[in-house]
């Protein structure tokens, strides 16, 4: 019996021991978790304020292409509204846009968009890629006059187009009528040629 009794606490002593270390085992399952839960709310929290600064910049992206919507638009209408021929072409020298004038001008059609402007034929037989390329070269302003196929005098201008940075990104180039300034010219010089030739013939006593 007595040695019934002592199996019995040994066994006690045993099981205690092993709950004893289940215990341990569980609590240390336990810190683990609590661990394991301040991460993940650390990581929730991280998350949280993620969210929020993508929101942010979305909220500052979708103001900006706002913007630059308004800008493009602005920009249209400006060139839409222009009565003389506009035509702007990025560095690589193709056509970003025109104005409608310059559709007649120098034979652009919309498709046209895009097309280095060396592929368009103008109506002045002048070479614009290399003119452009003389203005992006010197950074000058470049004019020159020249006559459409109807005689019209033109002033032709390729000016370097200037970021708000102050980078060169492309240039300009405009059309302007002078044919009423040539033909006051012309009769300026005629008169002045007839005056002259009468001075010269009439003999004074």
């Amino acid at each position: 019996t007595k040695e019934s009794q002592l199996s019995l606490v040994e066994q006690y002593e045993a099981t205690q021991e092993e709950l004893t270390s289940t215990n341990e085992e569980l609590q240390s399952a336990n810190e683990e978790l609590q661990s394991t839960n301040e991460e993940l709310e650390t990581a929730k929290e991280e998350l949280q304020s993620t969210n929020e600064e993508l929101i942010t910049v979305n909220d500052e992206l979708q103001s900006r292409n706002t913007e630059l919507i308004t800008v493009g638009s602005d920009l249209s209408n400006l060139l839409t509204s222009m009565d003389f021929p506009i035509v702007m072409v990025g560095n690589d020298r193709r056509i970003r846009r025109y104005t409608p004038k310059a559709e007649s001008a120098f034979n652009l059609i919309s498709t046209d968009i895009g097309r280095p402007i060396g592929d368009i034929k103008s109506n002045f037989g002048l070479d614009l890629d290399k003119l452009i390329l003389e203005v992006a070269g010197n950074l000058r302003s470049k004019e020159v006059e020249v006559q459409d196929p109807q005689g019209a005098w033109r002033r032709l201008q390729i000016r370097p187009y200037r970021t708000l940075d102050n980078r060169i990104d492309g240039a300009i180039i405009t059309l302007i009528d002078i044919d009423a300034l040539k033909q006051k010219e012309k009769i300026k010089k005629t008169a002045l040629a007839y005056v002259t030739s009468v001075t010269e013939t009439v003999s004074f006593p």
